[in-house]
């Protein structure tokens, strides 16, 4: 369906109020921008040729701004003057709105242009924007924070432009918005007065400091590869993907200190997209549009009013804390020099456990400390750690307990100098000394969790109450309680197969930005971000039954080899928006799941081999299907069947049904080897299950042994690897 962009902006500029004088800034500054990326890039064309190539690191899109806007893959300098031409052409001097918007569009390309000429001399070993400053973002960050975006943990993105008038009010507004989750793209001074106040920065805070003057961009083309990724919209759809960036992405602009031509061009580039901008500079009637671009000189409000002509609205539990807290610290690192305290690990006994109990054994809002407080111990002290937390609710039931379990990490790592990392009896916390000194004591992991449990599960959760043990004997004693409970909850779930249940579920979180997929979830297949099990959808429709998780019937056995049903195709059919009519479950072969961006790990057949590799998030480098990460994501995202290719979750590695139709972990003949490392116990246990013995896992390749078909394929010959004999895969 066509957007009528002419009124979305209809109206924005009160009758008889024409602001002329800004109008003729954005059009100088797109001038001066275009002119300035002539000049530059027909010295690079003199120096270097028109046929060198040209891009950013990391990405599988190009010059994403171009490749989004006009669907047009630059790969060498001499694509760039004919796009540089006709975005010239488009600056109009005729001091109009319109014409403004479409001169910020023209500034972006300058922009753009002008920072891809910078990447001419990019090498890995040297960084063009040496830490915290990151420079371009590239495509594993963006889909890093993909199901973040996707479920509004991430509430929208800001923007900061410029220099603050006081750099203590602006590290007290980017503060605010990191504990709100906010997303910041940060540029020009900005970040030397965030980091002189020293406020976090850097890609594990979600606040990016992408540099100076035009590296305000790579905000632009972050947002546009979120929706070229999330959002499935194809390459050169503007007006589709403005009209996404306007309702899903819900950025701003704070365009802060003395205005600058070219930046506030930039300013109107964001507009174009359907991004507001704020000053904190005083403006005449002749420079104002309402809801556009307009003044809030008050600091104090500049946030608020933001989020106010954006439409987001929190409804956050405020939490009484001594530490900022929000999703922007989650991915925070603790390392030892800055940790005031550490529980657990391989240093001391730990454990986490989530109970559901009767009414009379609960006292809502109680928090116990058993054992010493981090105050009592020396700075650098190794201490025993147990959290309990008890939970009653009229419609808790023991199948929730795993599911909420599963969140204390997330909860825990939005604390501010708090870190935390595995579960059960294996997780591993570290208090920073930062934190300490700023008043956090073990009652705060209490209050987070009693106040996050209310928050996130509101229809299962009526009364919390945690126990923090730091004393070592009640610890033990406590945790072989708790190891018990683990093992029953695991005898469960290997009793569960896909054949002894009669419900599958569907997964469709992600359909917001890629309106197309849809996971299907089995007891032997969790969903393809690897955080998603059956007994979690399963729960999850019972708390929501209005929710992403719907029950499918499993009715109709099409094919029971490739895992067909017809009700199955029924629900994808209907889900899809009548865009996929079949879905095999047990195959990569034909119709496989569908993949949307978030998946933990991608699969990709390698014909040479009679086998399929795997790649991981986590892995940056080359694989022998002659793809990054990055660029299989870039191919097989979006929500489309891509035979022979497909995303998933990591633990579906070992499940018995793991591409049963094709062979099984047989095909596997190459893998990072952090992933070897990261299932090796289950791995094995699998191996021998299929009659593969216990040393098929080092049969599979990894990139110590080669990263191209023809330097592992010498390797699988050598160890014998099962696949080479198997029936041919293609």
């Amino acid at each position: 369906m066509a957007v009528d962009f002419d009124k979305i902006y209809e109206g924005a500029i009160p009758e008889g109020k024409n602001p002329v004088k800004l109008f003729r800034e954005v059009y100088h500054g797109a001038i001066t921008a275009v002119s300035y990326a002539e000049i530059l890039l027909n010295r690079a064309i003199k120096e270097y040729g028109p046929d060198h190539p040209v891009g950013y690191p990391d990405t599988a899109y190009y010059l994403p701004v171009i490749r989004c806007f006009s669907g047009e893959e630059v790969t060498k300098l001499g694509d760039l003057p004919p796009i540089l031409n006709r975005k010239r052409a488009q600056i109009k001097s005729e001091l109009t709105f319109e014409n403004a918007r479409l001169a910020g569009e023209a500034t972006w390309y300058a922009a753009e242009i002008i920072e891809a000429l910078r990447y001419l001399k990019y090498k890995p070993e040297e960084p063009l924007a040496p830490e915290p400053w990151t420079g371009f973002i590239g495509d594993p960050v963006v889909r890093r924070y993909g199901i973040k975006m996707v479920d509004w943990t991430i509430p929208g993105e800001a923007i900061i432009l410029g220099r603050a008038r006081d750099s203590k009010a602006l590290a007290k507004m980017v503060q605010e918005l990191m504990g709100m989750g906010f997303m910041l793209f940060i540029c020009d001074e900005a970040v030397e007065q965030l980091l002189e106040e020293n406020v976090k920065l850097g890609i594990d805070y979600i606040a990016y400091p992408l540099g100076n003057f035009t590296q305000i961009v790579h905000a632009a083309n972050y947002a546009l590869r979120a929706g070229m990724m999330f959002g499935n919209v194809p390459p050169g759809a503007r007006d589709e993907q403005r009209d996404y960036q306007r309702r899903r992405i819900r950025a701003f602009v704070l365009y802060l200190g003395e205005r600058d031509m070219v930046k506030t061009a930039a300013a109107f580039g964001a507009i174009f997209t359907g991004f507001p901008v704020i000053t904190d500079q005083p403006l005449d009637e002749d420079e104002t549009i309402p809801d556009w671009f307009f003044s809030v000189q008050d600091y104090d409000k500049m946030i608020q009013i933001a989020m106010e002509v954006r439409g987001i609205k929190l409804t956050k539990i405020k939490l009484d804390l001594p530490i900022n807290f929000g999703p922007a610290f989650e991915g925070e690192s603790i390392r030892k020099h800055d940790m005031y305290v550490e529980m657990g690990g391989t240093r001391s006994p730990a454990f986490e456990l989530v109970r559901s109990v009767p009414e009379d054994q609960i006292t809502d809002g109680k928090i116990e400390l058993i054992g010493p407080d981090i105050t009592d111990v020396p700075e650098g002290s190794v201490l025993p750690l147990g959290i309990i937390v008890d939970i009653y609710g009229r419609k808790m039931q023991e199948d929730f307990e795993g599911v909420l379990e599963r969140r204390i990490h997330d909860f825990i790592n939005y604390g501010e100098g708090l870190w935390h990392t595995g579960q059960r009896a294996i997780n591993w916390l570290r208090v920073s000394k930062e934190a300490v000194a700023k008043g956090f004591r073990f009652k705060h992991y209490g209050d987070i969790l009693i106040a996050k449990m209310k928050e996130e599960f509101p229809a299962i959760v009526d009364r919390v109450q945690v126990t923090i043990i730091t004393d070592e004997e009640v610890v033990k004693k406590e945790m072989a309680q708790a190891l018990e409970k683990y093992k029953q909850r695991d005898d469960r779930m290997r009793g569960l197969t896909d054949e002894a249940v009669d419900t599958f579920y569907s997964c469709v979180l992600c359909q917001s930005f890629a309106p197309n997929h849809v996971c299907i979830i089995t007891p032997e297949r969790l969903g393809l971000c690897g955080a998603v099990t059956w007994l979690d959808a399963k729960a999850s429709h019972e708390i929501n039954p209005a929710g992403p998780n719907q029950p499918i019937p499993k009715e109709g056995e099409i094919d029971p080899i490739k895992g067909i049903w017809k009700s199955v195709n029924d629900y994808l059919y209907i889900a899809s928006n009548r865009n996929l009519e079949q879905v095999c479950l047990y195959t990569l072969m034909e119709n496989p799941m569908t993949s949307c961006g978030c998946f933990e790990a991608i699969m990709a057949v390698i014909p040479e081999c009679n086998g399929i590799m795997i790649t991981t998030r986590d892995h940056p480098g080359m694989t022998p299907s002659g793809m990054t990460f990055s660029t299989l994501a870039g191919m097989i995202g979006g929500g489309v069947q891509t035979p022979g290719f497909m995303g998933i979750g990591r633990r579906y590695i070992v499940s018995k049904k793991f591409i049963a139709a094709d062979g099984g972990i047989a095909r596997i003949v190459w893998m990072p080897k952090s992933l070897k490392e990261y299932l090796r116990e289950d791995f094995i246990q699998r191996s021998i299950e299929e009659g593969l013995g216990e040393d098929f896992i080092d049969k599979i390749a990894d990139e110590t042994i080669g990263t191209t078909v023809e330097e592992i394929l010498p390797f699988l010959e050598e160890k014998g690897h099962p696949a080479l004999t198997m029936d041919p895969l293609m």
